[in-house]
């Protein structure tokens, strides 16, 4: 089992824009880092559409997706999705959310359920480990959230799909509380160049 970290961030270290809030869950500014996921048909299948592009990006992410048996989330990326997500939401798997406001676990369509966590980062993995199956976790975003497990050393793999834009400002990953845990090597698992975006893929070294 591996502990993943998957995002799409802009080539000047972006992962959403700004102005991030319920009503505007990808900030003002951040099309380029998600409209490109939008027409693959890996991703199109995951939301319950036909159709799509069959090349190697959808191959990355339908990688991804089948690999994942649970995932772990801050409350601000479930508060900014639930919405949008409705009855069916994508993810197929349990899903763990961070939070200090307790709320009793949702079941929705699809295989999805979610779970509040009230006890903290360790909580939440253990719980996700129990439940995925032998399959990755994937810690989902937001930022905060992957900042405190990367501090925390419990992230094993980053992929980063880095899109050939430049948003000039928004919400960086690696800036802010929990980058300053001191220096973490990683080793170079695969890079993956297509028209849409870079596809990098690392492993920390323990």
């Amino acid at each position: 089992m591996t502990v993943t970290a998957d995002l799409a961030i802009s080539l000047d270290g972006y992962i959403a824009g700004t102005d991030v809030s319920l009503d505007n869950p990808g900030g003002d500014g951040a099309e380029p880092l998600f409209e490109w996921i939008h027409n693959l048909a890996s991703w199109r299948e995951r939301q319950g559409m036909t159709g799509g592009e069959e090349n190697r990006d959808s191959e990355l992410m339908r990688e991804w997706f089948d690999a994942t048996g649970a995932v772990v989330m801050g409350r601000m990326m479930y508060d900014t999705g639930e919405e949008f997500w409705g009855d069916n939401p994508p993810f197929r798997t349990p899903v763990f959310v961070l939070t200090h406001r307790p709320r009793p676990t949702l079941v929705k369509e699809g295989g999805t359920t979610f779970t509040f966590v009230t006890d903290g980062i360790h909580s939440a993995l253990d719980q996700a480990k129990a439940a995925a199956g032998g399959r990755n976790v994937d810690i989902a975003g937001g930022a905060g959230t992957v900042r405190q497990y990367l501090a925390a050393g419990l992230i094993d793999e980053l992929q980063l799909h880095v899109v050939p834009a430049l948003l000039g400002d928004g919400l960086r990953l690696f800036e802010g509380p929990g980058t300053t845990a001191g220096r973490r090597n990683l080793e170079t698992v695969r890079v993956v160049d297509t028209p849409l975006a870079t596809h990098l893929k690392y492993r920390f070294v323990k």
